[in-house]
């Protein structure tokens, strides 16, 4: 599976955000309750945000079918949290439910988000905070290289704070660096 990917547009993709987001499989994105006008402003916000940025994944043919969020986690999300690293950048990834599952997609998915992370040189780390009960996400962050290193607590979760360097991601994959 290949993907590419571009900037959110909250006006444009807020209707098809709110189906992914506000769906049940979605419950760890925690925007179960939100309105469409909630979703747009929150990607409006992000859209304002220096630190925190906002991408769809496309398919083949151009249609979103995921959703990956960057940030600085020196200035959003884990401030206070952990010791950041220079080259440290922050991920969360969204794929939405769907009644017709295909198999290793998102393993594909995921991939392909740390992939595009570390075509940035600056990037050396990724890390993610993951809830703590969301074991299949776990999985999928210890496939592509992920470790983790401890439970911290955030306002509105416990998580797993985990790291992965360019060269654990590249182990993982199993291909020379």
């Amino acid at each position: 599976m290949t993907f590419t990917f571009r900037p959110l547009d909250p006006p444009r993709d807020a209707e098809l955000l709110h189906s992914w987001v506000t769906h049940p499989k979605a419950a760890y994105w925690m925007m179960q309750d939100a309105s469409l006008v909630d979703v747009e402003r929150a990607y409006l916000e992000i859209a304002a945000d220096p630190h925190h940025h906002a991408l769809l994944g496309l398919d083949e043919d151009g249609t979103p079918v995921f959703l990956m969020e960057r940030y600085d986690p020196v200035h959003r999300e884990l401030v206070g949290l952990y010791e950041p690293l220079p080259g440290d950048v922050g991920m969360h990834f969204l794929t939405p439910a769907t009644d017709t599952p295909v198999h290793g997609f998102t393993r594909a998915v995921i991939t392909a988000v740390m992939a595009h992370l570390f075509e940035d040189p600056a990037t050396s780390r990724v890390v993610v905070e993951p809830d703590v009960a969301n074991t299949a996400v776990h999985a999928l962050n210890e496939a592509v290289g992920f470790v983790a290193e401890r439970e911290i607590r955030k306002p509105e979760k416990r998580a797993l704070l985990s790291f992965c360097t360019r060269e654990q991601f590249v182990a993982a994959l199993g291909v020379a660096a």
